[in-house]
C-alpha cells in the first residue's frame, strides 16, 4: 500500500483534492464520491420511507438503485458550472 501512496501521480491527485483544483482526475473523483454517498443515502431513505411496507432489504435497495438517477446529473452539472465559474 505505501508504494501506491507514494507514487507522484497520487501525490498529485492529492494535492489536487486538497487545493481544490478542477481537473479530469478531480472531477471523477469527485463524481465517484457523489455516487457511493447517494447509494448509501438513498438506501438509508428507501429504509426510512418504505420499510414497514415492502421490506427493509427491497426498500434499501431499491433506494441505493433510484437516488444516484438524481444525484449524477446534479454533481455533473455543478462541476461544468464551477469549472466555467473558476475561469473568471
Amino acid at each position: 500500500m505505501r508504494e501506491i501512496l507514494v507514487k507522484h501521480h497520487v501525490i498529485d491527485l492529492c494535492n489536487s483534492l486538497v487545493a481544490g483544483d478542477l481537473n479530469i482526475a478531480t472531477d471523477i473523483v469527485w463524481v465517484i464520491l457523489a455516487i457511493a454517498l447517494s447509494l448509501v443515502g438513498g438506501a438509508i431513505g428507501g429504509m426510512l420511507l418504505a420499510g414497514k411496507d415492502i421490506g427493509y432489504r427491497f426498500s434499501a435497495m431499491l433506494g441505493a438503485l433510484f437516488a444516484p438517477a438524481g444525484v449524477i446529473p446534479t454533481i455533473l452539472l455543478g462541476l461544468i458550472v464551477l469549472n466555467f465559474l473558476a475561469s473568471y
